[in-house]
């Protein structure tokens, strides 16, 4: 058995790590006023919203290859489960037509 973590969660928590350095970046930003608070009562919304916006394109372009790498094991996931699936409804037809023969 691998010890390695999947890749979906290495990029999970790749994508989180990113988030969360946004999100430390923007509030430190927003307490020196160098970015707007928001308005009223929204500065704790604002402040998660814009380290999302700003988190995403860091993710898209920084995390290229996790995501390569996790799109692969996916793919490779489901075509093993698509070939299993296959394997069944085959022996399945060959049992039913063998009992049709055998009537």
């Amino acid at each position: 058995m691998s010890l390695k973590p999947s890749a979906t969660i290495r990029y999970t928590a790749m994508r989180l790590g990113i988030f969360v350095g946004c999100l430390a970046v923007v509030a430190v930003l927003v307490q020196l006023r160098w970015v707007p608070a928001g308005l009223g009562d929204a500065n704790g919304a604002w402040v998660v919203l814009l380290a999302l916006v700003l988190s995403a394109p860091l993710s898209f372009v920084l995390l290229r290859k996790q995501r390569d790498e996790m799109s692969a094991q996916i793919s490779g996931r489901v075509a093993g489960a698509k070939d299993r699936l296959a394997a069944n409804r085959t022996q399945e037809d060959d049992a039913d037509d063998a009992a049709r023969v055998g009537s």
